[in-house]
């Protein structure tokens, strides 16, 4: 059994697919007329027409550039809906600063309701100067924690991989990444991000002085849940290795977390499984990073190494992200990049990391690979013939603004549908 189909039952609906050639099949059938010289009767023709399925997708746009990526966003999808038959309802919601300046709070009930209604959520971005001064818990991040926590999506799913196209891109030397394929698996609501006590006060009898505090905790069954999505997707991957980060030289929540990990590493016996100290794992991202294949931390190194990572592909605007649960509720997909304040709202933006993002959720929630793999394709395309958006443009390339970028892969999936008709 796939990975998918082991850790996420309910999450994945089996749809049909068809081909071009099957959508309208038609089987004519002309009835005898009738020997009555009186009456004739017309041919009867009968008809079987391809089902054609419908999702229901929560769309939460965010703040900053989340509006710009969302809408070449959706576009792909409409574009390759049409292609393979489907049909979506896309139900738009505030969260973060938009919903805070619309409700008063940064994930709304009625966010919250349409989002449990959806088969998937795809997210863009949160935050902004503008909401910095509120309370931590009025914070347009907090309305996305509070999402990830109301609908149990434990395990972040963050791909790191190489186009080879954008080698250049990269900080690093273009020997060490070629050919990075690694996936980090963040464990997503525990840790210091969620643990309580927290806050900020005065110390008794401290002349006005304060103090900040945070607890850092994890129980068993929150390291084990996600431990096992990190095993059974290693075990999918052609080397199956899995590398668990931690601080258990110091911190007694990575003592806990290198036991449970290594304890359940003895019933997955072909995956090659390792522990690395964090300070250690981020040094060796950039050394050689084409030593990790899965990688397995915590809810603070993971949000850090993968923000570390998205340098090995050039950019953040290039990394997707799908937060999972156990198929109770919809699974989250977003890129892993913020809401880039400094140009919302000039059509600068690359949208390839939202767009990346929607195509793990045509993997993991709506069991579309092949949707998936065009749309992948229409953006390997795009980036042979040279176009390039700011944050990833280099000598040579031709420079496109987000929805530009976003017609040039539109154009891509259509020449591809017409030339696998053809």
């Amino acid at each position: 059994m796939s990975f998918s189909a082991t850790c996420f039952v309910n999450t994945f609906p089996k749809n049909v697919s068809y081909s071009r050639e099957q959508r309208f099949q038609k089987l004519v059938k002309n009835c005898p007329a009738s020997r009555a010289p009186t009456r004739r009767r017309a041919p009867r023709r009968t008809c079987l027409v391809a089902k054609v399925a419908r999702h229901r997708i929560a769309v939460l746009p965010g703040d900053g550039i989340g509006p710009e990526i969302m809408n070449v966003t959706l576009e792909v999808l409409r574009t390759a809906g049409r292609r393979f038959d489907v049909e979506w309802e896309f139900l738009e919601a505030p969260i973060g600063g938009a919903a805070i300046d619309a409700a008063g709070d940064p994930l709304p009930v009625e966010t919250l309701s349409l989002c449990r209604r959806a088969e998937a959520v795809l997210l863009a971005c949160v935050g902004g100067p503008k909401w910095d001064n509120l309370s931590s818990k009025q914070r347009p991040e907090a309305g996305l924690l509070r999402l990830r926590k109301e609908l149990e999506a434990f395990a972040n799913l963050r791909p790191v991989r190489t186009f080879s196209q954008l080698l250049d891109a990269s900080p690093l030397k273009s020997e060490l990444v070629a050919g990075v394929d690694l996936i980090i698996v963040r464990e997503l609501t525990g840790d210091v991000y969620f643990g309580e006590p927290r806050g900020i006060e005065f110390i008794p009898e401290g002349n006005g002085e304060r103090e900040a505090f945070n607890t850092m905790l994890y129980r068993e069954s929150e390291i084990d849940r996600v431990a096992k999505v990190a095993f059974e997707l290693a075990m999918t991957r052609p080397r199956r290795k899995l590398c668990s980060v931690d601080k258990a030289n110091v911190l007694e929540t990575s003592m806990l977390w290198r036991s449970r990990v290594s304890t359940m590493a003895a019933s997955y016996p072909d995956v090659e499984f390792s522990s690395m100290y964090v300070d250690n794992a981020a040094m060796q991202l950039v050394r050689y990073p084409k030593q990790f294949d899965v990688v397995l931390t915590g809810n603070m190194f993971g949000d850090i190494l993968s923000d570390e990572a998205s340098m090995i592909s050039g950019s953040l605007g290039m990394l997707p992200s799908a937060s999972l649960g156990d198929g109770t509720f919809p699974a989250i997909y977003e890129p892993i990049h913020g809401s880039a304040p400094d140009i919302a709202g000039q059509n600068k933006a690359n949208p390839m990391a939202c767009i990346l993002s929607a195509t793990l959720m045509l993997r993991y929630s709506l069991n579309r690979p092949d949707m998936a793999d065009a749309i992948e394709l229409a953006i390997t395309n795009v980036l042979d013939q040279g176009y390039r958006t700011a944050d990833i443009m280099s000598a040579g390339k031709r420079l496109c603004n987000c929805s530009e970028i976003g017609d040039k892969i539109l154009e891509a999936l259509q020449e591809s549908a017409v030339s696998r008709v053809a």
